[in-house]
């Protein structure tokens, strides 16, 4: 596992995994997206701990799916939905992984948790965010949206509605605010905090913890969860595979002068 993508420590009972991109903001790279799944399998397998963080270095979480670095030959898939389904597939399995691993999984954001950071963040047990941590999916701005569409089981329809619809983003206290998290800290508190949290929970015996998630999952599962993801990436997969103006224009702007430059004007369309 490269160390220079992911790290993975302990302290006392609680294995720690951080993303360490953070010169794009723990974009979500096919690599770092790979050695991710390494580290969680040897998070919940590790046996000397029962609980795991999940954090990241610099000063964003996650900046969602790197679409920055999207290779140009993706642009042979328009109207190929099989394709795109295919290619979100695994993307949606990735996202899941915290949810059903045995061990009780704490986020500790910092910064921008968007897109697939922001459904990666929901998909752990637990959230703790800093002050400065802003949430959300934007990338409906562009015509995407997914593949985890997780929020309306977290937060509730009319709210995760509002938030999917129109893309914007909010900060750690609405947050706090609509369920999506459980506590806020100061930044420079953060993995302190985070820490001492995951030491609390630790004091717990592993075998209750495993049996309290795995009794929570199953009930989600039973209530429909499992389903629910699965028919939401059948659902946006064709989406990818559309031409849609916002999306054109996008794409264009993005080979033209740069990501930053289409968000900016995309971004600019929605300010009130």
């Amino acid at each position: 596992m490269s160390e220079d993508l992911v790290l993975y420590e302990t302290d006392g009972a609680v294995g720690v995994i951080t993303m360490n991109r953070p010169a794009k903001l723990n974009a979500l790279s096919k690599e770092l997206r790979e050695h991710l799944v390494q580290a969680f399998v040897r998070a919940d397998d590790d046996p000397a701990t029962s609980v795991v963080i999940l954090r990241a270095e610099g000063r964003s979480f996650c900046a969602g799916y790197d679409i920055g670095g999207v290779d140009p030959s993706r642009d042979s898939w328009r109207h190929d939905a099989l394709r795109w389904h295919a290619h979100l597939t695994p993307q949606l399995a990735f996202e899941m992984i915290p949810w059903y691993m045995r061990k009780p999984v704490i986020a500790s954001v910092q910064g921008h948790a968007v897109g697939g950071g922001c459904e990666l963040a929901m998909y752990c047990d637990l959230t703790i965010a800093a002050d400065n941590a802003m949430f959300g999916e934007p990338e409906v701005r562009f015509s995407n949206t997914g593949p985890g569409i997780v929020m309306p089981w977290i937060i509730g329809y009319k709210r995760a509605r509002e938030l999917l619809y129109f893309g914007d983003l909010i900060d750690a206290e609405t947050a706090l605010r609509f369920g999506m998290i459980n506590r806020i800290v100061p930044l420079d508190r953060l993995r302190e905090a985070t820490l001492a949290y995951a030491n609390r929970l630790a004091l717990v015996s592993p075998e209750a913890l495993v049996a309290t998630k795995l009794s929570i999952s199953r009930g989600a599962d039973v209530a429909g969860f499992r389903n629910a993801m699965q028919a939401g990436l059948d659902v946006v997969a064709p989406l990818y595979a559309a031409q849609t103006e916002a999306g054109m224009k996008f794409k264009e702007i993005t080979r033209a002068e740069g990501l930053g430059a289409a968000l900016k004007w995309r971004g600019e369309q929605f300010r009130e």
